[in-house]
């Protein structure tokens, strides 16, 4: 099975990506690998249905944040591909020439002028190991991170208190460097300030200017039943603070399960090997397994085979987008005695003596017919 790969990394953009830094990417990416300018190109027919694909999950706000928790995992079955053809791809493009040759605003060209962008936090990753009972049952669990928070002595401005940020020296506040080259007027951000238009001459003593402290954080996580290992949550506005005033980042906390002695996963299914003795397979028995619920009784009928099932439906895992239990799987595997006592033994060759016997006539009855 071909494994699907992350519609972030398909986009190039990071996680958290807003609407038109989607738009942007999207527009690049279907230009590119558009097949009307890749006639016969089977590759490029494949990005452009996979960039399709990503920016339809990601653009739709339910759908991302199943995708964000889950994975593609909780996509399945919900209608996760764009369902329009080729022609809603260009739509919109009038802004382009605009984004990236400043052009437009009433012909100032002073668009944005003294105005910084406004950053969302980064995001954090926690990676968090858990039973086997609790990826089946669901549980609760409190982690604890290090992360920054907006200052609290500077209020997040990076100055000392009673002092203000002063307007940049070499942007004037603009916070873009202008060059003129010819008939073109070339914008990039500021080097002195970042582009944030301002400059900081007396900084904070807690933060030194950074405008964030470094913090520990506990965090009550719920995990739901039905994860698995790979599957991950997200914690809104548990991330990184923002740098100028923005929202905060989000947290994402990627699971992994522990192996179990007895269980095997197998989606929703569980699968348990259980060893009985050979006398136990040909006479039949009653024997105790365990399951998720507790120990129960399994009925071995006389002539069972090595590695035959037996299924208890309703017993194995839940799944994450509801709905019944998966099956617990029994699998018998039949053990030989190393070591027999004398009386074991010679029971033992009086039983492979009719058995024996049995076979010899049986086949003797088989060449008779045959005509031998």
């Amino acid at each position: 099975m071909t494994t699907k790969r992350d519609y972030y990394e398909i986009l190039g953009v990071d996680r958290s990506a807003n609407a038109e830094e989607l738009k942007k990417k999207y527009r690049k990416l279907a230009l590119k690998f558009h097949p009307d300018r890749n006639p016969g190109n089977k590759e490029a027919e494949d990005h452009f249905k996979e960039a399709a694909e990503a920016y339809d999950v990601l653009t739709d706000a339910k759908k991302r944040q199943i995708y964000d928790q889950y994975g593609h995992q909780g996509l399945e079955g919900s209608g996760g591909s764009r369902a329009g053809g080729f022609d809603d791809i260009f739509s919109n493009f009038g802004d382009i020439f605009e984004d990236f040759f400043g052009m437009g605003g009433g012909g100032g060209g002073g668009r944005g002028r003294g105005r910084s962008r406004v950053q969302r936090g980064a995001d954090l990753r926690y990676d968090l190991t858990i039973e086997f009972e609790e990826a089946a049952f669901g549980t609760e669990k409190e982690i604890t991170l290090e992360k920054h928070q907006t200052c609290p002595t500077c209020n997040g401005n990076g100055c000392k208190p009673g002092t203000q940020p002063e307007i940049c020296h070499l942007c004037n506040g603009t916070g873009q460097h202008t060059q003129s080259q010819g008939f073109f007027t070339v914008r990039s951000t500021c080097p002195a300030c970042h582009g944030q238009g301002k400059a900081i001459k007396n900084p904070c003593p807690e933060c030194r200017g950074q405008g964030q402290v470094a913090i520990s954080k506990t965090v009550s996580l719920k995990i739901p039943a039905g994860v698995d290992t790979d599957s991950r949550l997200r914690l809104t506005n548990e991330g990184e603070a923002s740098p100028n005033g923005g929202p905060n980042g989000d947290l994402y906390v990627f699971i992994s399960v522990r192996p179990h002695k007895h269980f095997q996963r197998n989606d929703t299914d569980i699968i348990c090997l259980v060893e009985i003795s050979f006398t136990q397979a040909a006479l039949g028995a009653s024997i105790t397994i365990p399951t998720l619920d507790g120990e129960t009784s399994l009925k071995i009928p006389a002539g069972t085979q090595y590695a035959e099932t037996f299924r208890f439906p309703g017993k194995g895992m839940p799944s994450l987008r509801g709905g019944r239990r998966g099956d617990q799987i029994i699998q018998v595997e039949i053990t030989t005695p190393k070591k027999l006592s004398k009386k074991q033994e010679k029971l033992l060759r009086e039983f492979e003596k009719l058995d024996s016997e049995k076979f010899t006539n049986r086949l003797k009855n088989l060449l008779k017919g045959s005509g031998y």
